[in-house]
């Protein structure tokens, strides 16, 4: 029992050194705390798929009372707002070439005519591609628009379509896109401190002394792991806290589950930054190699595209990126309240990548330590 004691104390006090490193400088504790609020606020306001200002630009050779109804509605809707009114078809490069105009409806001049008659009546739009992902927001919403109108005017069409949209009703892309934050944003400052820890010692000088002490491997590699992972799990609960409060999107799962993924997933995250670490023969190699990292990671996460929608190969290579399964997971629990059932395949790759980074790393601090 007394070896027992002497190595908890030991590692408790590396535990608490290496807390002390992290939070004794003023600015080294506002970098912990300040980045988490800031980019969840700025993700949370600026990573957004929703339209709320849509300029376009309108050539209505009908003038007609449908074309105006339209046109209208269009207007009252709040989001969209005409920028210009235009008399000829080659303005139409003009507007969206200058982005003055989102989109350009064109109102044929037989617009109300057809309609009178009861046939269909082509409406064009003319969508700036550029930013592929709003302008097919802007085409879904005039659609919307449309259908309203052919129902206010007595042209309804012999099917309708309702749709209900499970776990995020209103369709809010922001409901989608926070969520994944709370493991995307930890990661990242998270893998870092964990890359700097040996590597910081090593170009301060003072991994020396660490290797004259009595401490095993196995207690540097949990002395070194723990810091980082209860910083990675505070970053976790000021973005869920501001998710939750500041943007009102509610917590359909466990308090509880969501936890116990994000620490699975952190201990995976700190076992990639550790192994870096034991690589890294200074905090500019340590640095470098997250950052090349981070952004493969970011990418191949499925946190902004669908991992359905990459090549084969792509998709075999999420299966190492504990991101991948820390996004899913958070994901499941908050918006769907899944079960431990129902993403207990979520754990098991964040399990393998923790079981085989963190012993890779203790077995370079061995090799270091002979």
């Amino acid at each position: 029992m007394g070896w027992l004691l002497t190595w908890l104390a030991q590692t408790l006090a590396l535990i608490r050194k290496e807390l002390l490193a992290l939070l004794k400088d003023p600015s080294s504790r506002a970098l912990l705390l300040t980045p988490a609020l800031l980019q969840s606020l700025l993700f949370g306001y600026g990573a957004t798929y929703d339209l709320t200002d849509v300029p376009y630009a309108v050539l209505d050779q009908s003038g007609g009372a449908a074309a105006a109804e339209l046109l209208a509605r269009l207007d009252g809707t709040g989001v969209f707002h005409r920028a210009a009114t235009l008399t000829a078809p080659r303005q139409f490069g003009e507007v969206i070439d200058r982005q003055e105009a989102l989109l350009v409806i064109s109102i044929p001049a037989d617009f109300d005519a057809r309609l009178a008659k009861g046939e269909t009546a082509p409406l064009q739009i003319i969508l700036d591609g550029r930013n592929s992902a709003t302008a097919g927001a802007a085409a879904s919403y005039v659609a919307n628009v449309v259908g309203a109108t052919n129902a206010a005017l007595g042209i309804t069409a012999p099917i309708s379509v309702e749709r209900r949209a499970w776990f995020n009703p209103n369709l809010e892309s922001r409901w989608n896109i926070m969520p994944a934050l709370i493991a995307g944003l930890s990661m990242i400052q998270t893998l870092l401190l964990a890359a700097l820890s040996v590597a910081r010692e090593r170009e301060q000088g003072t991994f020396d002394q660490l290797l004259v002490t009595p401490l095993t491997p196995t207690q540097i590699l949990i002395g070194k792991a723990l810091p980082p992972i209860i910083v990675g799990i505070l970053q976790s609960t000021i973005i869920f806290l501001i998710i939750l409060f500041w943007f009102q999107i509610p917590l359909s799962g466990s308090v509880g589950l969501l936890y116990l993924g994000l620490l699975t997933f952190t201990t995976a995250s700190v076992g990639i930054g550790l192994s870096i670490s034991a690589i890294s023969l200074n905090m500019q190699q340590a640095m470098l190699y997250t950052f090349m990292l981070v952004m493969p990671l970011m990418l191949l996460s499925g946190m902004l595209t669908s991992i359905d929608n990459m090549p084969k190969a792509l998709q075999i290579a999420t299966y190492a990126n504990p991101l991948r399964f820390g996004v899913d997971l958070v994901r499941r629990v908050y918006l769907e309240g899944a079960g431990l059932a129902d993403i207990a395949f979520d754990f098991v790759p964040l399990l393998v990548v923790a079981g085989l980074t963190l012993p890779l790393a203790a077995w370079l601090f061995r090799n270091r330590l002979s």
